[in-house]
């Protein structure tokens, strides 16, 4: 009931707001090319393996700010492809994620909120071994919920929502043999209610320096609530230029659902960049 509520209150926001005055909005996207290589000829005697790597980067976010509404929502996807030696081209990123949070004023910095999550992939995926574990959609992350919203600023802006229903998606043929992604072996969905926090904070540490944390945590009430799922992004940019960036990347996942231990991802590359 509380997850409907929470898309129902949304829906109504996006109604309302798609009919607003565009000067309330504020908008921007950024597309990077994120490139890396090692070359080594047959005579190296030191060893090593040549490889070619490259992932393109696409966020857009839309936001509306009038009187005491606000309306965030942000809208990332990446898609990256690793090459050693003579070996076939393998995935080696792939993510799609939207997030929405809605406020009413309540305080100052302070809104009642409303906040939708979907996250998932766009490609087929494989384990270490080659085998087929995922592809488009599936699995696929929903969560609602209703809370509150603290946002003094654009750059720093933390929602809490104790109230918050999750829905986990897969394919039937991932759970045929038992279960995958926490969803139960023969089923294709797994339903959790609990409390969710999502942060988001951007510093620039020196004029061409910035570093973007995004933090999301979620406890399940229904199962081993004190098991928090972690989601934790950070992405640096070092500005050379206009089009010119260096950029790393760091992800850590912890979802004992899925896998009982720590995810870890980490990219390092020159950047090109075009700003919309």
């Amino acid at each position: 009931m509380k997850t409907m509520l929470s898309m129902a209150f949304l829906f109504v926001a996006t109604a309302t707001f798609s009919q607003q005055d565009t000067s309330h909005w504020k908008r921007k996207g950024n597309l990077n090319l994120l490139f890396n290589q090692s070359a080594f000829n047959k005579k190296w005697l030191g060893g090593g393996t040549s490889n070619i790597a490259g992932t393109v980067n696409f966020t857009y976010e839309f936001n509306y700010m009038n009187k005491d509404w606000t309306w965030d929502n942000r809208l990332a996807a990446a898609y990256g492809l690793t090459k050693i030696d003579d070996q076939s081209a393998t995935k080696s990123e792939d993510r799609v994620e939207f997030q929405s949070v809605v406020g009413k004023k309540a305080g100052e910095n302070w809104f009642y909120s409303g906040v939708l999550n979907f996250k998932s992939q766009m490609a087929r995926g494989e384990d270490n071994e080659g085998n087929y574990i995922s592809h488009a959609l599936s699995p696929a992350y929903l969560q609602t919920g209703l809370g509150m919203l603290y946002k003094p600023s654009e750059i720093f802006k933390i929602n809490f929502a104790p109230a918050t229903g999750k829905l986990v998606l897969v394919d039937k043929q991932f759970t045929e043999e038992g279960p995958s992604f926490g969803v139960d072996q023969g089923k294709t969905s797994r339903f959790e209610f609990g409390a969710s926090i999502h942060l988001y904070a951007k510093y620039e540490v020196l004029s061409n320096v910035s570093f973007e944390n995004l933090l999301n945590l979620y406890s399940n009430y229904l199962e081993d609530a004190q098991n928090v799922d972690i989601d934790y992004t950070l992405n640096v940019v070092m500005t050379i230029n206009n089009y010119l960036s260096a950029n790393i990347s760091f992800q850590t996942i912890y979802d004992d659902n899925a896998i009982s231990a720590a995810q870890v991802r980490e990219v390092f590359g020159l950047g090109i960049n075009y700003d919309f």
